[in-house]
């Protein structure tokens, strides 16, 4: 049975993808595009595989004007933000996010503005939320498995200025070799208000937070060996403001 779930999983990875186009701000749902830097696979809706590749980061449409073109959001410290999602495959549920996987958030202070495509090219992105898988009676389960959207908290710490929101989900439904492991990213731009005098970290660089190797990302989520003890999230962690 495992095999067989796999196998389905391998034939329908082709056309089952999705884009995360709308930013939420306190339930307020953006156009398309009015916040998060549109992405290469607005059309597609095809994911990022090679986690060393510049698209990594926002995998935005044009590495150089993307970001001059996209608008940018004020928010307060202790806002609920967060992403909706957007699938050509099942619009009727408005994009529902379907793959297994795990679900992150990333932010960076943006220099030398949001709206710049130089900004979050240095190491200062820091992990700010996650959604990982649970592990029980010998089963994952993927809490982010068929939603919509997902939202967190911008910790009330946060120091004032523009910074971009990176989610991210990592989908594992074939991740058992090397490149398999899906990508679905959102870059959207805020300037924070409100904020206080939190210094973020462990700050990373992205591309560069992942090798593709880590056991959250090489994994074979359908035949987990014997000794498995639970899922690792890949990344630094959660920094809790």
């Amino acid at each position: 049975m495992k095999a067989f779930i796999a196998l389905l999983a391998a034939v329908s990875a082709a056309s089952a993808h999705y884009t995360f186009p709308d930013f939420i701000q306190n339930g307020a749902v953006s156009t398309d595009w009015q916040y998060v830097r549109e992405t290469a696979n607005h059309y597609s809706n095809g994911p990022v595989t090679d986690v060393n590749d510049p698209e990594f980061r926002c995998y935005e449409l044009d590495l150089q004007n993307t970001a001059g073109q996209t608008g940018v959001a004020t928010v307060s410290a202790g806002d609920t933000v967060g992403f909706k999602g957007y699938s050509k495959l099942k619009p009727m549920q408005n994009g529902a996010i379907y793959h297994p996987g795990y679900l992150d958030v990333y932010m960076t202070k943006a220099d030398p503005a949001a709206d710049s495509p130089e900004a979050g090219t240095g190491q200062s992105w820091f992990k700010v939320w996650e959604d990982a898988p649970t592990y029980a009676n010998g089963q994952l389960t993927f809490p982010s498995t068929s939603i919509t959207d997902f939202t967190f908290t911008i910790p009330k710490s946060l120091p004032n200025g523009q910074y971009l929101i990176r989610g991210e989900q990592i989908a594992l439904h074939v991740a058992s070799t090397y490149g398999g492991a899906q990508f679905y990213i959102g870059c959207a731009q805020v300037e924070v208000t409100n904020g206080g005098s939190g210094t973020p970290g462990p700050l990373v660089a992205i591309p560069g937070v992942y090798t593709g190797y880590e056991p959250g990302i090489l994994i074979n989520i359908y035949n987990v060996p014997s000794n498995f003890t639970g899922y690792q999230a890949p990344g630094p962690a959660v920094w809790q403001g």
